[in-house]
């Protein structure tokens, strides 16, 4: 048992030590910090509070209530949006513009019907935020001109104008609320990327491993002194403990950043990464279908890593395991839009399938503990059955070498591994 472990820890320690690892893991994490920071960003991207865009107008309606009641609109919209009635011809206010001293020109007039219409100038047009605040500040000043023209008084204006509300409600007793499935909606959105890309990474990793050690010969050496029984299963944990500290890093620093900016994200979206009064359990279910998950497949990744003898043909030999994974991925979002259809509902139960799709069911519906203990039980017997073929599997393929990059050669080492 102690050389168990002393590859369990080799394995851990080598690959927590490798460049790509500490790489990968820093640009994670500032991906994350970045990403939960967003709003801080831009703001010191733009320079602070401070800044203000200037963008002068031109007023060709004749009536100088439309341009008062348009900066009006404007100003409300964006507070840092200067607006400057100007006289100047449209040359001048032209090369003001490519000079920089202002950031683009409006000229305002009236089409046929007498209602206000504009032509927006700048240096470019690639920047929507400055045009879609005049825009959107325009059509607030067309609305309030015309119903004034037809006789309509504002509060009438706002009673025609505002948003129907439809109220929805779960009949049943457990079921979540609009705000509780928006705020679920999120994190399942979140971790199902995270458990993606995840077991991508490191079934690839376990299989780049063996692959590694069957190309230098060092296998030849480790079968004389460990079975390769107790070698699959120690890089097995050895590179799931890898995992769990990659990803228990991604937790901590995205809780953390999440939590101070709480106010931020949950603008954004309505509600959508708003993961304050997210149940504890959503996140235990993370973590047990993200661990299931991971054995699953790196037993998979595992025996077939055991089968080549080139790295060159790792990719090749395990790419149906990335397709397979990516098919759950793909039902996955899928689910998020409707995760009661009988279709989510069955996959969730197929084993290669249920760590990501069981685990959506259970962040956005009142799933009963049975199906979840059902969907679980099926995971950890179908990775005990994987465990026992692969091991088998494994103590063939260390020693076979040469050319190999078909499922045919799962049976020859079977047939090898018997005649150990």
């Amino acid at each position: 048992m102690n050389k168990f472990w002393i590859i369990f820890w080799h394995t851990y320690m080598s690959k927590l030590k490798t460049k790509s690892f500490l790489i990968t893991t820093g640009i994670t994490l500032l991906l994350i910090f970045g990403l939960t920071n967003l709003q801080n960003v831009i703001e010191f991207f733009n320079g602070g509070d401070e800044e203000t865009t200037k963008v002068a107008v031109m007023n060709q309606t004749g009536d100088e209530n439309v341009y008062t009641l348009f900066e009006q609109n404007a100003s409300a919209i964006d507070d840092k949006l200067q607006l400057k009635k100007s006289k100047e011809t449209e040359e001048q206010l032209k090369k003001d513009v490519l000079a920089e001293d202002l950031k683009g020109y409006l000229i305002l007039t009236n089409d046929e019907d007498g209602l206000p219409q504009a032509a927006y100038h700048a240096s470019s047009i690639a920047n929507s935020s400055v045009s879609g605040t005049l825009e959107q500040a325009l059509q607030q000043t067309k609305v309030a001109i015309g119903t004034a023209n037809l006789g309509i008084n504002s509060e009438q204006l706002n009673q025609l104008f505002s948003p129907a509300e439809l109220k929805k409600i779960a009949l049943e007793e457990n079921a979540k609320s609009e705000e509780e499935l928006n705020q679920a909606r999120g994190l399942v959105y979140v971790l199902l990327f995270i458990i993606y890309f995840s077991v991508i990474l490191y079934a690839s990793m376990i299989a780049m491993e063996v692959a590694v050690e069957k190309s230098s010969r060092v296998m030849e050496i480790l079968i004389s002194s460990v079975s390769p029984i107790k070698q699959m299963f120690a890089k097995l944990l050895g590179i799931g403990l890898l995992s769990l500290t990659q990803f228990g890093l991604i937790i901590l620093v995205g809780y953390s950043s999440i939590k101070g900016n709480i106010e931020n994200l949950a603008a954004m979206g309505d509600g959508f990464l708003n993961f304050s009064e997210v149940p504890v359990a959503t996140l235990v279910y993370a973590v047990v279908f993200f661990i299931l998950g991971y054995f699953i497949f790196a037993t998979l990744a595992a025996f077939l890593g055991s089968l080549v003898s080139r790295i060159e043909d790792v990719q090749q030999m395990i790419a149906p395991l990335t397709f397979i994974i990516a098919g759950a991925f793909v039902i996955a979002m899928f689910g998020l839009g409707n995760p009661e259809a009988p279709f989510i509902t069955v996959t969730s139960f197929i084993p290669i399938f249920s760590p990501m799709i069981m685990f959506l069911r259970v962040g956005m519906l009142s799933v009963p503990a049975w199906e979840i203990g059902l969907s679980i039980g099926i995971l950890v017997i179908t990775i005990i059955l994987l465990a026992v073929i692969g091991a088998k599997v494994y103590k063939g393929g260390v020693l076979m070498y040469g050319k190999s990059s078909s499922f045919k050669d799962v049976k020859k080492a079977l047939q090898m591994s018997k005649d150990q």
